[in-house]
């Protein structure tokens, strides 16, 4: 599992988390997981980018390298990886994309995900069974939330891919990662994880981990604009990952625009041969935008943001009126991601109290027929009253 420390600087303690962000005067904000609120500092940047355009010709060309470079060191600080293993791209998807791709696959592969997925998943692997010939095996939790132990269960001498969520968007649950990779090496299987709901939220390591790719998007966790994210690959596998089409600026050497290679170009041995086409630019407003926002979660600390969620999301599961709802996550903390869920008695209730709390401005989600509430450090527990006060009106 992720490293679920909570530690947390004396600084994080002690920030009024809520000055980092433009008031939200009009409602109260519980829905981070879904599309985070950027915070001050990364729209100024897009706006000082935005002037920047007027004036091209004052822009070393050096800026092409330096955005995306930082972006690297950021999520590396983050998840606890090398820079070099970092691709910047445009969403999760895109390094889904990317592992389908390079692997090189045998008819009658298996790729295991589960019921329930975040929809990535199956657009992702689906297809691939007609272009590869692989199959893709869909597994259900054998109790209430998905475990490692029900993918362990599943896997075969055939399974070449496990391809699951860290933390599942629909009911807030959290694997034990360190366990399944164990158990997919063991196998012979590789592990790709999307940490699209733990990134920034959930402390984690790599190297503790385990896993050999990471997928994740950029605008929950890491506060950045939507159609941002990043992919990481364990860089053992960089030499036997099938080689693809890639971005130019990829090939090795590519930082020196008079000397570019067009007879004979090789992929840098990093991996931003997956970055996303024309990301490099300090012209492009949503990688600028991704990199003040990454810089900022790396600055705030996963430790932090985990240990406020703990409490606040414990706060609630005490607060829900019992005779109403009912907790849809797991109540041990440790089994559980940034944000918890909840239902009403019927699945028409709970659409109810759904519509009644967005009708109010209290601003959630209704995920897979659950009310999904996800924090961050701008929240507190009166926004958590003011949730309930709508349940009990």
């Amino acid at each position: 599992m992720a490293t679920a420390s909570t530690t947390v600087t004396p600084a994080a303690l002690g920030k009024d988390w809520r000055q980092e962000w433009h008031e939200i005067e009009d409602a109260t904000y519980l829905n981070l997981a879904g599309q985070a609120p950027m915070p001050k500092v990364s729209l100024k940047a897009i706006q000082a980018a935005l002037e920047n355009k007027k004036f091209p010709h004052h822009q070393p060309d050096s800026n092409f390298f330096e955005l995306p470079s930082r972006i690297r060191g950021n999520i590396a600080r983050i998840i606890g990886a090398n820079p070099e293993d970092v691709a910047v791209t445009s969403g999760a998807s895109t390094g889904a994309i990317a592992v389908a791709h390079a692997i090189k696959w045998n008819p009658g592969d298996e790729v295991i995900t589960a019921v329930g997925e975040f929809p990535l998943q199956y657009t992702t692997w689906l297809p691939m069974q007609e272009r590869e010939g692989i199959k893709l095996k869909i597994v259900a939790a054998r109790d209430r939330f998905h475990t490692a132990d029900d993918f362990i269960a599943a896997l075969t001498p055939k399974t070449r891919l496990v391809s699951v969520s860290h933390v599942r968007y629909n009911d807030g649950s959290m694997i034990d990662v360190a366990l399944l990779a164990k158990a997919c090496h063991a196998q012979g299987a590789l592990l790709l994880l999307d940490v699209s709901q733990s990134c920034a939220a959930v402390p984690m390591d790599v190297n503790q981990l385990g896993a050999d790719f990471l997928i994740g998007a950029g605008y929950k966790w890491l506060l950045g604009p939507f159609g941002t994210g990043f992919f990481w690959v364990k860089h053992q596998h960089l030499a036997t990952l099938r080689p693809d089409a890639y971005y130019w600026m990829a090939v090795a050497g590519a930082d020196n625009f008079a000397k570019l290679n067009f007879g004979d170009p090789k992929p840098a041995d990093a991996a931003k041969r997956w970055d996303s086409s024309e990301w490099a630019s300090y012209f492009n407003f949503n990688l600028v935008g991704m990199d003040a926002s990454v810089e900022f979660a790396a600055n705030a600390g996963a430790e932090a943001v985990y240990a406020h969620n703990r409490k606040l999301i414990d706060f609630l599961f005490e607060r829900l009126p019992k005779d109403r709802c009912v907790p849809a996550s797991p109540l041990d903390a440790a089994q559980r991601g940034p944000y918890g869920c909840f239902v009403a008695r019927t699945p028409e209730k709970t659409t109810e109290l759904y519509e009644r709390l967005r009708k109010e401005n209290v601003i959630v989600s209704l995920r897979d027929g659950r009310i999904r509430i996800s924090p961050y450090l701008y929240n507190s527990e009166r926004d958590i009253d003011r949730l309930i006060s709508v349940i009990t009106a």
